[in-house]
């Protein structure tokens, strides 16, 4: 089983939302050693957004058939993975936009998903997509909360299946609240660590 992990947690140790991706990851260890884990921290990678050369590279390289290049590694490595968790902060109403640009790296026609006359198509093998993430304001799932449903979105669009969000809200606009928010989600985060690898 292959367990792929998206660190987005641009605070980095001061995060809230790193706090949710450390409390989950220690709840799953040990890992069984059947499980081979990949962990990406966005932040210390050298990532590019699809412009100018970049962009006409991928281009020509989709066109030629040529999905084994080393810029595809990322999209064969989310593709391949069975069990992926992401955990980013809620910024502007989304994500940040470096999680984006891992996304736009990985959404590669004939890797994550293909398209013909039918349609959208997924091809990626996992069965369960975990988002962790933490919101300054309360937002719940209505419609100015454009994270968690970007994801969600992604995971139908990619063909995975099993979809969980776990996030604290209204931490900075409710301060007197934000601990105990903070310990809800940390066992949240528990519960869904003890069952993802099943």
């Amino acid at each position: 089983m292959k367990l792929l992990i998206v660190d987005c947690c641009i605070r980095g140790e001061a995060s809230r939302t790193k706090r949710l991706l450390d409390r989950f990851l220690e709840t799953l260890e040990p890992l069984p050693p059947e499980v081979e884990r990949t962990y990406l921290n966005l932040m210390e990678m050298d990532l590019q957004y699809l412009s100018g050369d970049f962009f006409q590279q991928r281009q020509t390289l989709l066109e030629a058939g040529n999905r084994s290049h080393p810029r595809f590694d990322l999209a064969h490595a989310f593709a391949q993975a069975d069990r992926i968790v992401i955990a980013a902060p809620f910024w502007d109403l989304s994500v940040p936009a470096l999680l984006k640009v891992y996304i736009e790296n990985i959404s590669v026609d004939g890797i994550t998903f293909f398209c013909d006359e039918a349609g959208m198509h997924g091809k990626c093998q996992a069965q369960r997509l975990l988002f962790l993430t933490t919101r300054g304001d309360r937002f719940g799932s209505g419609p100015m909360e454009q994270g968690s449903r970007y994801l969600e979105a992604l995971c139908r669009m990619f063909g995975i299946r099993g979809y969980q969000c776990i996030y604290a809200e209204g931490l900075d606009a409710a301060p007197a609240g934000a601990e105990a928010a903070m310990a809800q989600a940390l066992a949240e985060a528990e519960d869904a660590a003890r069952a993802f690898l099943h």
